[in-house]
């Protein structure tokens, strides 16, 4: 499958169908952000007359079968082992389990509020309420993986290896978090339909039940034994001149964590050109980073490749802290802007690790 969104190629070919008829099918507004659209949507098409879920090769000249679409939920959550392709990213995939996370959104004012007029850089203190929002662990198909690595790291949960070295990492690939908006759910008739390590490991198939991959024991004990490192708590999020940043922030012991999206929700064309962190420690230091890009890359954010997701992290020489910062963007007439980091709170947790316990299958990233 193609990387992220749909091309421009293969749009020409969608068009073509009736577009009332592609709406029933997809069950979704083409004229709306609220809902994945077909415009940003991986590179997959539906067949109209089948009613099949096609995924396209790198070369975005042969069409696969994958399965049938269904309709997303609107209310409730997905089942561990739901088929789901990735509305922004493109990628095949499969749930594990859910997360309760606190949004919170600063694009969200409550009505008797006006929206503060603060630079771009400034470290807003004003209070935002979170409210509850789902989230899933997932394995990506590792078939995949190298079509959306410019886009998204697919190695990006991390764990420490000693937890009392914060230098040697640990990731486990293949393994992302996903918010319940983002899953574009099918089925399959294949009774293995993804690809990776670890899915015959923690899931197994049973025609009996819907979705038809049930958990195994093993993937209960992994997610118990793994909890404190996996578990995602707060999401923060806040857009500036269409640019939408999210940042999830995670626990690891003795360092934290985070991964940020930047999503380009207009039309113009922008570059990533720098970024700007302040670090707060409550050892009374602040700290302030300047550099080019973010993990050595310059990303671009157009329609047709809209997002940026990576991971990063941070060490504090005290139990908690704070960050926040902004990013340098370029337009393609040579002008820049900058867009806001929202705040976001390092929390450390009682740390309960199994002495020599690794959650792996990994790769070493030290």
């Amino acid at each position: 499958m193609a990387a992220c969104v749909i091309r421009r190629t293969l749009l020409s070919t969608v068009n073509k169908y009736n577009r009332k008829h592609a709406i029933s099918v997809l069950n979704v507004d083409l004229n709306s952000r609220q809902t994945p659209n077909m415009t940003r949507l991986s590179c997959s098409l539906f067949n109209v007359q089948q009613k099949r879920l096609m995924s396209s090769r790198p070369e975005g000249k042969v069409l696969e079968t994958v399965g049938v679409f269904e309709a997303p939920k609107q209310q409730g959550k997905y089942e561990t082992g739901q088929l789901f392709l990735h509305s922004v990213f493109g990628y095949r995939g499969i749930v594990l389990f859910p997360w309760y996370a606190r949004l919170y959104d600063r694009d969200v004012i409550p009505a008797t509020e006006s929206k503060p007029t603060e630079p771009p850089g400034a470290h807003r203190s004003k209070e935002v309420k979170g409210k509850t929002h789902t989230y899933y662990q997932v394995l990506i198909d590792t078939r995949d993986c190298p079509h959306i690595s410019q886009r998204s790291q697919t190695e990006a949960v991390t764990f420490l290896a000693n937890h009392d070295d914060s230098r040697a990492l640990y990731a486990i690939p293949g393994l992302d978090y996903v918010s319940h908006e983002d899953i574009l759910p099918y089925n399959s008739t294949d009774q293995v339909p993804i690809q990776h390590e670890l899915f015959e490991r923690f899931l197994q198939f049973n025609a009996s039940k819907v979705p038809p991959f049930i958990p195994r024991d093993t993937l209960q004990a992994w997610q118990e034994k793994n909890h404190p490192w996996l578990e995602l708590s707060d999401v923060h999020r806040e857009t500036t001149e269409n640019i939408r940043v999210t940042v999830i922030p995670f626990y690891m012991g003795m360092r934290w964590r985070y991964c940020i999206r930047l999503e380009n929700m207009g039309e113009e064309v922008v570059q990533l050109r720098e970024r700007h962190w302040r670090i707060f420690s409550l050892s009374g230091t602040l700290e302030t980073v300047r550099g080019r890009g973010v993990v050595g890359r310059e990303p671009v954010l157009s329609e047709e490749q809209p997002a940026f997701q990576y991971s990063s992290h941070v060490s504090l020489q005290a139990p908690s802290g704070h960050m926040w910062g902004s990013y340098r963007l370029e337009r393609p007439n040579g002008t820049f802007f900058d867009v806001r980091i929202p705040p976001f709170s390092l929390e450390s947790k009682k740390d309960d690790t199994p002495n020599g316990f690794l959650p792996g299958p990994f790769t070493s990233l030290a």
